[in-house]
């Protein structure tokens, strides 16, 4: 073999062993980022398992929370008995006091009781001349913030809300007047101040 064909071989054996020393190491290198990769991998999912323990902890907390503020909440209910409207109580909840704060224009101010009862004669002199002059036959709602005391295991709680006295009136033989019906009281939002109540009544007052 001539000196010239000997170093060619020596020359493409040097080639091919670089070539191969480069190919081991891109499996070692790509061997390193696959395991580098697999520990990042499963650090994000041991922080995914736990952030969604945590949340999932959270999310029941939350919910106990809730229940037990249902529970303890009294929400208001009530019935029309002749033309006086009685507020009603629960299996959980003694009622105590309500106290009810009527629309400032119709005059009657803020009135207590301790019998749970919204008595007419309360209101009904006011509302009939409030929206007199006009038809005879009107219905429409009387705003009222309503607060309704009441114990749970023996704590003192109160609830309060804005809420919709239903009414209407009907003619009578002169010089009687008009006479008023309550249907009922409904729930217009929870909370509630007086300026609310004054707010309501303007824009619901029947034009006389």
């Amino acid at each position: 073999m001539s000196e010239d064909t000997k170093m060619e071989v020596a020359a493409t054996e040097a080639v091919a062993k670089a070539e191969a020393a480069a190919t081991r190491r891109r499996w070692i290198n790509l061997g390193e980022f696959v395991a580098v990769a697999g520990l990042l991998i499963a650090a994000v999912s041991l922080w995914m398992t736990w952030h969604d323990r945590k949340a999932d902890e959270a999310d029941k907390q939350a919910e106990k929370a809730a229940d037990a503020q249902d529970k303890t909440r009294y929400q208001i209910r009530s019935t029309v008995r002749d033309k006086d409207i009685v507020i009603i109580a629960d299996d959980r909840h003694a009622l105590g006091d309500i106290q009810v704060a009527f629309p400032s224009d119709i005059g009657v101010g803020t009135q207590t009781s301790p019998a749970q009862t919204i008595p007419a004669r309360w209101y009904e002199s006011a509302l009939l001349k409030a929206t007199d002059g006009g038809a005879d036959r009107q219905t429409g709602k009387l705003p009222v913030l309503l607060t309704v005391s009441y114990t749970d295991d023996d704590k003192s709680l109160s609830t309060t809300g804005v809420f919709d006295i239903v009414w209407k009136t009907d003619g009578r033989m002169p010089p009687l007047g008009r006479s008023l019906h309550i249907v009922a009281m409904r729930l217009h939002e929870r909370g509630g101040s007086q300026a609310r109540v004054d707010a309501l009544w303007k824009a619901s007052r029947p034009a006389n």
